[in-house]
């Protein structure tokens, strides 16, 4: 044989292991491996954006799901609106290749589930094994399909109902499917056969449910632990049989997804007065006349009240429905269209009341080795301040790392228990997208479609920061040297 078929014949074989072997499916889940946010891969790029570094970009229908890779799929899940009448869920497969449909599974519902106005009824990740797909829909149930995209088996749940949307994304663990489940309707954590969709075992929660709860926290997994950031506490189960191991009480809204560190498993617990900064304070009565009295009466009217929240967001932390307002008919009981001294000190008296009720958020770490019911005395809090609302910590080499909105970076000394140090990344406005780690950087996404690249370590070196010049909510997934990034209107694979 000449040098020259042989040198063919290499190509050939090379070929067709980079294209049916060489994909590895390491991102297969919500922030890939348990949940973890983690890729050693050095090959994703620093510095892209459309146009730079971009080797594919397709339109996608709308959702704030993240891409889960499987072998040479990337699936996605989707919503479209027709019109009134015509609702459609969809589970979306796209060759990674190339960015082309190789299939989409569409589910027609009657009603769409509602939220929070900057949820979409299609903000549940994707989770596989490699051979089976499970999706969740809060206005559907658990759909299990497999890599062709055919139906293997369907869990029909009922519409939930809450402010937030049911965000949540299940996990495969072992022969299991695991969805924590929080809304009005229902609220459980259970278990389902991946193979056949018989229900395995199921735990109620009977902790009661309000507007501010979120659940959307991602389970997680140590050895047999199934760990749960749930509605007002962070929760052990077995994961054979669903039995409690252990729990801590706590104050929290359970948005972001837990981390495992060495021998603790850290929650970013947040709540909407859990820390100074988002507890306004509300003017003396003199305060608010010397402002605001336009007329000099010395009473305040509905024209004159300044605009008040019992809880908000400060400046450049902002998000759509920014908080509790203060509604006038509050300091108004008799409905005469003005406030006097008397009917404002009762508010303030009111407030003050209030106020004493406020429970501490914080960076908290819980011994994986606990049993039973845990106490303020069993746990550490690493962190009072800058914690997240939504986006879930990443932990690497010692130190984990939070953002919340308004770009607000927090590096924490998980063994020492204390603050590294706390920079703002650049990015304003809220932040839904959780950070992930590729190759030594810490990537952080503002909604605005900022990504701000990090160098790990108490550098506080900003590498990029890369504008997707679109609204980006979903977490990037990474895999194979390829950074995949799904912003409001199009999904988008950056490489070398």
């Amino acid at each position: 044989m000449s040098k020259q078929l042989i040198l063919r014949s290499l190509v050939v074989v090379a070929f067709m292991g980079s294209t049916q072997f060489g994909y590895s499916a390491d991102w297969a889940q919500f922030r890939g491996a348990n949940s973890a946010g983690i890729s050693d891969d050095t090959q994703v790029p620093t510095k892209f954006g459309p146009g730079d570094k971009e080797l594919w970009s397709v339109p996608v229908a709308s959702g704030h799901s993240s891409p889960c890779v499987i072998g040479n799929q990337l699936i996605l899940t989707a919503v479209q609106r027709e019109d009134r009448e015509n609702k459609q869920l969809q589970v979306v497969s796209i060759d990674r290749r190339s960015g082309k449909q190789l299939w989409n599974y569409k589910i027609d519902v009657p009603e769409l589930e509602r939220g929070h106005p900057s949820f979409s009824p299609a903000s549940s990740t994707a989770a596989s094994d490699g051979a089976q797909i499970v999706v969740y829909f809060g206005s559907y149930g658990l759909v299990c399909l497999s890599k062709g995209g055919k139906l293997a088996w369907e869990k029909r749940l009922p519409l939930t109902k809450s402010y937030a949307g049911n965000a949540v994304s299940p996990i495969i663990a072992g022969d299991k499917v695991i969805l924590y489940r929080g809304n009005y309707v229902d609220h459980f954590l259970a278990a389902w056969d991946k193979h056949t969709g018989k229900e395995l075992w199921k735990v109620k929660n009977n902790e009661r449910f309000t507007p501010n709860m979120a659940c959307t926290a991602v389970p997680i997994i140590h050895d047999n632990q199934l760990i749960i950031h749930a509605v007002r506490a962070v929760q052990s189960f077995d994961l054979d049989s669903g039995q409690l191991i252990w729990e801590l009480k706590c104050s929290t809204t359970a948005t972001s997804t837990p981390v495992i560190c060495e021998d603790e498993v850290v929650v970013a617990t947040w709540n909407q007065t859990g820390e100074e900064s988002l507890r306004p304070n509300f003017p003396t009565f003199d305060e608010l006349l010397a402002n605001n009295d336009k007329d000099g009466d010395k009473r305040i009217d509905r024209q004159e009240i300044p605009k008040l929240f019992y809880f908000h967001r400060s400046e450049g932390t902002e998000a759509p429905q920014n908080g509790y307002p203060f509604q006038f008919n509050h300091a108004d009981p008799n409905k005469d269209g003005k406030i006097e001294r008397a009917e404002w000190q009762v508010v303030l008296d009111r407030e003050e009341d209030r106020q004493k009720g406020y429970i501490e958020h914080g960076l908290i770490a819980i011994p994986l080795k606990s049993r039973g019911q845990v106490t303020e005395s069993d746990i550490r809090r690493l962190e009072k301040q800058g914690i997240p609302e939504v986006p879930s910590p990443i932990y690497h080499d010692g130190l984990l790392y939070m953002v919340k909105n308004g770009g607000l970076l927090t590096c924490v000394n998980v063994e020492r228990g204390e603050r590294v140090f706390r920079m703002r990344t650049g990015g304003s406005g809220t932040h839904y997208a959780s950070p992930v780690i590729a190759g030594g950087r810490l990537y952080t996404v503002s909604g605005d479609g900022k990504i701000t690249v990090i160098k790990l370590g108490t550098s506080r070196e900003i590498l990029a920061t890369n504008d997707m010049q679109d609204f980006t909510y979903a977490t990037p997934a990474v895999s194979d040297g390829v950074i995949y990034i799904r912003t409001h209107s199009r999904l988008y694979a950056f490489g070398q």
